[in-house]
């Protein structure tokens, strides 16, 4: 594969332009990760003429090769389309560097009568208990009070999908914290053995009552704890786990990523308003439980890279979103996010080298 569209481009930043600039982020040193300062710009991939494409997770197969699991839909339906219209495919290359190409509609909306009947999003691939795990969201009504998170899987990358009946998790009761959906899938193996999956959710009447014409409700993380991987899934008392909204401005929290380094648990997501909407945030824990202060993951795009102006149709232009990491011998060695624009002027991968 081509070294990606824009990589070409970096040649024209300033140098400035691609170290930490405090000011830009809205932060301190000390809210600067050191995850941030060794993550390298690789560029777009996987651009398909005619698809917006989003939600981008990368495994590393036993056939040596790179799978990328992804959601995508006709570009005719805007980014809208993803409530209503999104399906998932599987990629492969060689190299995380190499060009991906496309193999198949892995998971599409069954239609009526079912939980996914109108999208399939969110993919998130893992691999537990020498089962793939294909952890995504979907809904039976084109909006966002029937997203549910469910659970395909498979006994090799290739398929077949055993695609689930019911979802995994519910939302909770009418007046819960997260009574609107369950979306967003963040999942670890606990070193207990126990199954630890993350879901994003709202309050349905914070977000019916929003005064924000953009931004309605408040994001937050909820954790549901099993004993088996296809559940039951009990709820944490204690949940949210993760919650901003006590820090004013309707701060939230989106597109978690979550995985264990040197005994620590730790999370990497979208900023919904903390520093700012651009930057990505990292988190660390003890437990999984409580988290200390969020620094900043990564800037937006014109940190790394120039790009055309956007197409007046795309509202979330140069910024990085659902940031998910791959693994090599048990080492993150890049970091896949999704963003708007590229040569279609829709969306598509963009990768980051981990050094």
């Amino acid at each position: 594969m081509k070294r990606r569209y824009f990589i070409s481009t970096l040649a024209t930043a300033t140098a400035a332009g691609l170290l930490p600039d405090l000011a830009f982020a809205g932060g301190t040193s000390g809210d600067v990760s050191e995850f941030s300062k060794h993550i390298k710009p690789v560029g777009r991939a996987l651009e398909i003429e005619g698809y917006y494409v989003w939600c981008n997770s990368p495994i590393e197969g036993d056939d040596g090769k790179i799978h990328l699991f992804f959601s995508r839909w006709v570009a005719t339906k805007k980014m809208g389309g993803w409530i209503n219209g999104s399906e998932i495919g599987h990629a492969i290359a060689d190299s995380p560097e190499s060009e991906f190409k496309f193999q198949e509609v892995i998971l599409a909306p069954r239609g009526p009568g079912f939980w996914d009947a109108t999208t399939c999003h969110n993919p998130l691939i893992q691999k537990v208990d020498g089962k793939y795990c294909l952890f995504f969201m979907g809904n039976s009504n084109g909006r966002t009070n029937t997203k549910r998170i469910g659970l395909a899987t498979a006994d090799s990358l290739n398929g077949p999908w055993a695609r689930p009946d019911q979802p995994l998790l519910e939302a909770g009761e009418a007046g819960a914290w997260d009574d609107h959906c369950t979306t967003n899938p963040a999942f670890i193996k606990h070193p207990n053995g126990q199954y630890w999956l993350y879901y994003k959710s709202w309050n349905t009447s914070e977000y019916e009552n929003s005064t924000d014409p953009v931004i309605k409700g408040n994001r937050k993380y909820g954790l549901a704890i099993a004993d088996r991987l296809e559940g039951p899934y009990i709820k944490y008392k204690g949940n949210p786990v993760i919650d901003f909204s006590s820090r004013g401005g309707n701060k939230q929290f989106e597109d978690a990523f979550i995985w264990r380094e040197k005994g620590k648990f730790k999370i990497i997501a979208r900023d919904m308003g903390l520093f700012n909407h651009e930057d990505g945030l990292i988190m660390e824990s003890a437990d999984g439980l409580k988290w200390k202060d969020p620094q900043i993951a990564y800037y937006d795009a014109k940190h790394y890279i120039t790009q055309p102006p956007p197409a007046p149709y795309l509202k979330k232009y140069g910024r990085f979103e659902r940031p998910q990491l791959l693994f090599q011998k048990n080492k993150a060695t890049y970091l896949f996010t999704t963003s708007q624009g590229g040569k279609y002027m829709t969306s598509s991968p963009f990768i980051f080298k981990i050094t």
